[in-house]
């Protein structure tokens, strides 16, 4: 279940889907998303740390997952805040040891290991679903303030 059918709220506008196949759409995902902050009227900041989470979800899915899709969209919450939220899946192998992956310092690649650990930091909200076979899907939410 999406946090958005959790709490009720609907998409401000409609979803945009970002396919993340090649080493060329890991950019346009993170124009997509700098776009969308920028739309919304987040700062600098809030920009960055939304695309710089985007970027990290986006590679994981391109590198671990063999691609993926992400999907954005612009909800309210209950009290009218507008947000962005992304929704990046993936048909991979899956996370086994989730835990791990989330811990600072884990890494299955040549990264620092600051990836998911380090998303869940940069956002609002932070869901992450997984099986080992099933692939993943992380969907993350900035509010503005």
């Amino acid at each position: 279940m999406l946090p958005d059918e959790l709490t009720g709220a609907a998409p401000a506008v409609p979803a945009r889907e970002h396919v993340v196949q090649v080493e060329e759409d890991l950019l346009t995902a993170r124009h997509a998303v700098r776009s969308g902050a920028v739309a919304v009227g987040f700062s600098i900041v809030d920009q960055t740390k939304i695309v710089t989470a985007a970027s990290e979800l986006v590679r994981n899915a391109y590198i671990h997952g063999g691609g993926g899709v992400m999907t954005i969209t612009v909800p309210r919450d209950e009290r009218g805040r507008i947000g962005l939220r992304l929704r990046v899946r993936d048909n991979g192998p899956g996370i086994s040891d989730v835990e791990q992956a989330m811990t600072d310092g884990f890494s299955t690649g040549a990264g620092l290991g600051h990836g998911l650990g380090g998303t869940r930091r940069l956002v609002d909200e932070f869901h992450l679903e997984t099986a080992p076979g099933r692939g993943t899907t992380v969907t993350i939410t900035r509010w503005k303030p």
